[in-house]
Order: structure tokens, then sequence, then C-alpha cells
């Protein structure tokens, strides 16, 4: 009996890529309440369907855009680069007048 309960877990969370896509609904369900989806092809393993926060816990934390901008800033000496913006950005802004625009 326990083995066959053992069994039982195991082939609710292994599901072939044709059921997947039959259940999918059901099987994100899954995954939002915290279990761990295998899907196979041919009986082996190809992708596993977790929640977005076990994704999130899964890899290294990313930094956000102003700390990976600051720490630029700290590493990188902007003065070094004798970068001129107006050469840089001198042809990229449309200087013709816009629209008719009348109240």
């Amino acid at each position: 009996m326990y083995i066959l309960m053992i069994m039982k877990a195991q082939d609710t969370h292994r599901r072939s890529v044709a059921e997947a896509r039959r259940n999918l609904p059901r099987l994100i369900r899954a995954a939002e309440d915290g279990r761990t989806v295998e899907i196979t092809r041919r009986g082996e393993p190809v992708a596993v369907l977790v929640s977005s926060q076990r994704f999130a816990q899964l890899g290294p934390k990313r930094p956000g855009f102003m700390e990976a901008y600051r720490a630029f800033l700290r590493n990188t000496d902007l003065t070094a680069l004798d970068l001129d913006p107006d050469k840089i950005f001198a042809g990229v802004r449309d200087r013709s007048p816009g629209r008719d625009f009348r109240w």
C-alpha cells in the first residue's frame, strides 16, 4: 500500500507533453499551489513547471536597474571614455516641426 501511494504521488507530478497540452490550466494551478510538475517526452524529462515564486528562488538574484547603474558608475571612469554626447546624438533627434496643432 505504501509503495502504491509513493508511485501515485510521483505519477501526479509527472506528465507527458501531450497530457500537459490537454491539461495546462490544471498543471499551472498545481504549480501555483507549490507542486512541481515534470513534463516528459517519450518517458524522458524535458521540462519542469514550477511557480514563478519558486523559479525566482532557484537562480541568483539579479540587481535592479539603479543598483546595476550605481555599480557601473563605481567601476567606470566616464571622463576617461572621452564621450561627447553632442557628437554621439547629433543626428538622432528629428528637428522638423511637429504636426499642426490647434485648439
